[in-house]
């Protein structure tokens, strides 16, 4: 398989970005970036550390982030299945990015920057909701932000209003396959809904 080995041999193939694509960056959060990261109630984490990559989807029931200033983003760490991964990442390597998703809308916003994670009392009160705090904050210091070229989800019918999720497995018949019938399967999604709104935050 042939390989491309350097950046002047990749962008050989492409050529260069055309101007709109790099005069739209922000290093800060500017009224309409502000406008649109706060509409969004779901966005996916991606870091890196020294055991690989990680991307983990986040999710809301209002902005996903809260502005802690026009240079500073905050991201509760709700509930999850605690192997950490992401969190894990960011306290080996702060190198974070966030793509922010807005139903309906084929355009996402990028964050690029360094992150940290906080268990300040004063912090983790800001998040609090139906008697529940989040054991960590993720402290994302803004690099960048811009807008992602909207031709993938375009492509994609993200939003065409079908559902193509019907054939799909289920995670307890996933599960049920990795643990060769040991664990999951049809007792462990009927029992999932209740779980996860008994532990939601």
């Amino acid at each position: 398989m042939r390989k491309i080995r350097d950046s002047a041999a990749l962008e050989a193939l492409y050529g260069q970005p055309g101007a709109p694509a790099m005069r739209k960056v922000a290093d800060r959060m500017t009224p309409l970036y502000r406008k649109w990261i706060m509409t969004s109630k779901l966005c996916v984490l991606s870091t890196v550390g020294p055991n690989g990559t990680d991307g983990s989807p986040r999710g809301d029931d209002g902005p996903v982030v809260a502005e802690l200033d026009e240079f500073t983003l905050a991201m509760p760490d709700w509930r999850g299945n605690n192997r950490l991964d992401s969190l894990r990442n960011i306290v080996e390597d702060g190198r974070v990015s966030c793509m922010f998703i807005v139903p309906g809308s084929n355009n996402v916003v990028r964050v690029n920057g360094q992150a940290y994670l906080s268990d300040a009392p004063k912090l983790r009160a800001r998040f609090e909701k139906k008697g529940c705090q989040p054991a960590t904050v993720i402290v994302l210091q803004i690099g960048e932000i811009y807008t992602q070229c909207a031709r993938a989800l375009m492509r994609a019918g993200t939003w065409a209003g079908v559902d193509e999720s019907t054939d799909l497995p289920s995670v307890g018949e996933i599960l049920a396959e990795m643990t060769r019938g040991e664990e999951g399967g049809a007792p462990y999604d009927d029992a999932w809904g209740t779980r996860a709104a008994q532990t939601m935050w």
